[in-house]
């Protein structure tokens, strides 16, 4: 892969919205690349700025105009391939006003897929697992346009926070009865 090959084809992908690439993505645009000459030229772009490596085997397109303030949201997105994936816990509560902290440079979601901490240059990202079935997190998540991932319902969140055992102290006291009276009418 030269340069001149790579900004060509991340320019055409970053028209179509896209600048999160897994190594598999990069590995198709240059299908005749060895595997040993594919690494030694992602480390040479890497260096060259070109890309930017933000997790193992996940790069984002630096320059591209298509980045908007959701890319922590298409890192973690790109993170869990194949799995339901949406912004909850802490992170959402404190978008709705419901927690007194707002997290900075920390997302929390839940996933279908498995638990795990991820440091990138664009925040870290937490992943807690779920066992919900797909259709009930379909039914309490919310989906917004230009948004990479789903968002919990209110309710679904708090319910998110108790269950995982994890800092329901930070849930305003008001927000708090008022959810429980919600959940406990359906």
């Amino acid at each position: 892969m030269t340069k001149i090959e790579l900004i060509r084809k991340l320019a055409e992908l970053d028209r179509r919205g896209i600048y999160v690439l897994a190594k598999r993505d990069i590995e198709k645009l240059f299908p005749k690349e060895g595997d040993k000459a594919m690494g030694k030229s992602l480390q040479r772009m890497v260096c060259d700025g070109l890309l930017q490596r933000v997790a193992k085997g996940l790069y984002i397109n630096p320059p591209a105009s298509s980045k908007n303030r959701s890319i922590a949201e298409e890192i973690a997105k790109s993170l869990r391939p194949g799995c339901l994936s949406y912004v909850s816990l802490e992170s959402i509560l404190s978008e709705y006003g419901s927690i007194s902290q707002i997290p900075i440079n920390h997302l929390t979601v839940m996933t279908t897929g498995r638990s795990g901490l991820h440091k990138t240059p664009y925040g870290t990202i937490e992943f807690t697992h779920t066992k919900r079935p797909r259709s009930e997190i379909l039914e309490r998540t919310l989906s917004f346009k230009g948004r990479p991932l789903r968002i919990a319902a209110h309710s679904a969140a708090v319910r998110d926070l108790m269950r995982s055992g994890r800092n329901s102290n930070m849930i305003v006291e008001d927000e708090l009865e008022m959810d429980e009276a919600i959940i406990t009418s359906q």
